[in-house]
């Protein structure tokens, strides 16, 4: 592996004819969490000038060089693959795809992003007075560190912004130099050799967050856990098994940390990493992995920045989460540093006992933290074996985010808004227990029928199956693309299938309007199954059809409404 050195003039060319409308990379690599990437984005920049770093948007982070015009990205590309100083996969991006810029720190978005962080202050110039050491004299008292304290200054170096090469505790050219540029930012004779006075200031600088955080030792015996936390900003609240709660001791900023802590095994520790998704305190925008016995989340909005690390050791699953808010990232990332690095297992794991119920206990809570809700919920089915699903426009109105049982992210494949039907594709692989078959004879009225969905906005875990009749093959005004059903619903049973007694799906349960608030609650009106399988035709769906058959036992209406009905919701 060795250094690439470009020319003075292709930096300049780059630098000139790189405008916002004509930027591209070379993207070389992409990792699932911020930890793995900056260490591989921190041994490109020992080889390339040009190393940029941003989240993908997609659970990882891309490393990338440039930007670069299109045919200098062509020609970079070509050349460092040819001289395999780049990974053969390594490929042209045009950025679209880059939100949060994570490397250097303090860069700039590329592109409009859910959050764009404030670039970091710059550390502000120390003042050093009285007599200074020559340089043979700092440069003997440099000789006495010890590996750990020559480390310390480079990393010091490197997060003030002078240094941006490897942590190896042997002062190169680079070292060098960056301690001249730190010496000239503070006002100080540039020699490339720190005297004692230097250093001490350098790291005053480079621990003044921690300072501030007033970063303590804490041990809890109770979860088994001990750890350095920011004691300037967050105080013990309470036990909130599997929750050790500290919340921000000043209204004016938003820090909190829990600690994690209970027995358990692998299936345990993902259903964990599954819940804390949909906790208010990790946005839903964010990295996340879960690999082995240990998972991370990363999670970032407008307003907080939180990181989650837990991991399974000898059945004791344990871990912490750190809240902070969004823009502070050079005190976040410090903090968070230190946080990990402290972090030690003890004996035990909280008790679930340590707090009896209350009459506080509520479903919008988890361990007396608060769920995060949808603006919007309704009900939808399955109409594929890979996972398509049918609903009611009303679901996707104005959303920005649409999810398929509460975790599932989805997008819009059609919509048919005259319809008021939606077809909704999950991202990623899905494999229903069980999906529409849509009958083609012609239902009689007075018919038993089947209303599966989700009332009450899902607070239910599953769906509920309401039983009625088929009272017309028209709504009132006489359009014959709906049917009138007698059926009690609720407005989150919208877009829930209506079947026969069968289990063949008849058609879709539509919102009541303005104006039917006027009629008796039971009258309700569904979208047909045959125009429900045309709509899907005209999107390139094969709809599965059937005949009527024998009637169902309610228990097996149910367990088939289960499997194929979903809650929508619209965030």
């Amino acid at each position: 592996m060795y250094k690439v050195i470009l020319s003075i003039g292709l930096l300049w060319f780059s630098a000139m004819q790189v405008s916002a409308q004509d930027r591209f990379w070379v993207q070389v690599e992409a990792h699932p969490t911020l930890a793995e990437a900056t260490d591989r984005a921190r041994v490109y920049a020992q080889r390339f000038g040009d190393v940029q770093g941003y989240y993908l948007g997609t659970g990882f982070y891309g490393i990338a060089l440039g930007p670069y015009t299109e045919n200098l990205a062509r020609s970079e590309l070509a050349r460092l693959r040819g001289s395999r100083q780049i990974p053969s996969d390594s490929y042209l991006q045009n950025g679209r795809g880059f939100e949060q810029q994570f490397w250097p720190i303090g860069g700039a978005s590329n592109t409009a992003a859910v959050v764009t962080p404030q670039e970091p202050e710059p550390l502000a110039p120390v003042s050093i007075s009285g007599v200074q050491e020559t340089v043979g004299e700092a440069r003997v008292s440099e000789a006495n560190l010890t590996r750990e304290s020559r480390e310390e200054v480079q990393l010091a170096l490197q997060w003030s912004g002078f240094y941006n090469s490897g942590i190896d505790g042997a002062f190169g050219r680079g070292t060098r130099r960056a301690m001249e540029e730190w010496q000239v930012a503070n006002s100080q004779q540039p020699t490339g050799v720190l005297t004692t006075q230097q250093r001490r200031a350098l790291l005053e600088q480079y621990n003044a967050d921690l300072q501030e955080a007033g970063m303590a030792l804490i041990t809890s015996t109770e979860a088994g856990i001990a750890m350095e936390m920011p004691a300037a900003f967050v105080a013990f609240t309470e036990f909130q098994p599997p929750f050790v709660k500290y919340g921000s001791r000043q209204a004016t900023t938003g820090v909190e940390v829990l600690l994690i802590s209970q027995t358990g095994d692998a299936q345990r520790l993902a259903g964990l990493y599954q819940l804390m998704q949909v906790l208010e305190i990790i946005p839903p925008d964010g990295p996340r992995s879960l690999r082995g016995n240990e998972f991370t989340i990363e999670g970032f909005d407008a307003d907080v920045h939180s990181f989650t690390r837990v991991s399974l050791e000898n059945g004791e699953i344990k871990g912490f989460t750190l809240v902070w808010d969004t823009g502070d990232e050079r005190r976040r990332l410090r903090v968070l540093s230190e946080m990990e690095k402290s972090f030690r297992r003890l004996e035990g794991t909280l008790d679930t006992a340590i707090v009896p119920a209350s009459a506080d206990q509520s479903v919008d809570m988890i361990a007396g933290l608060s769920v995060r809700q949808p603006e919007l919920s309704r009900s939808g089915f399955y109409v594929t074996d890979d996972g398509l699903v049918v609903t009611t426009s009303q679901a996707i109105d104005s959303c920005q985010r649409i999810t398929i049982d509460r975790n599932i992210a989805a997008e819009v494949l059609a919509s048919y808004d005259d319809f008021g039907l939606t077809v909704l594709r999950p991202l990623q692989p899905i494999a229903p227990l069980d999906f529409a078959t849509f009958q083609t004879d012609i239902p009689r009225l007075q018919d038993d029928i089947a209303l599966g969905g989700y009332p009450f906005d899902g607070v239910l875990p599953a769906p509920t199956l309401n039983f009625g009749t088929l009272v017309d093959l028209r709504d009132l005004s006489q359009d014959d693309r709906i049917s009138r059903l007698d059926v009690a619903a609720e407005p989150s049973n919208a877009g829930g299938p209506v079947m026969d007694a069968s289990g063949a799906v008849l058609g879709m349960l539509l919102p009541r309007s303005g104006t039917a608030q006027t009629l008796p609650p039971e009258v309700q009106f569904s979208l047909k199954g045959a125009v429900i399988a045309d709509l899907l035709e005209r999107a390139g769906i094969a709809a599965r059809l059937g005949t009527a058959d024998a009637a169902k036992s309610p228990f097996a209406l149910q367990r088939q409404a289960t499997d194929m009905t979903v809650l929508v919701s619209c965030w």
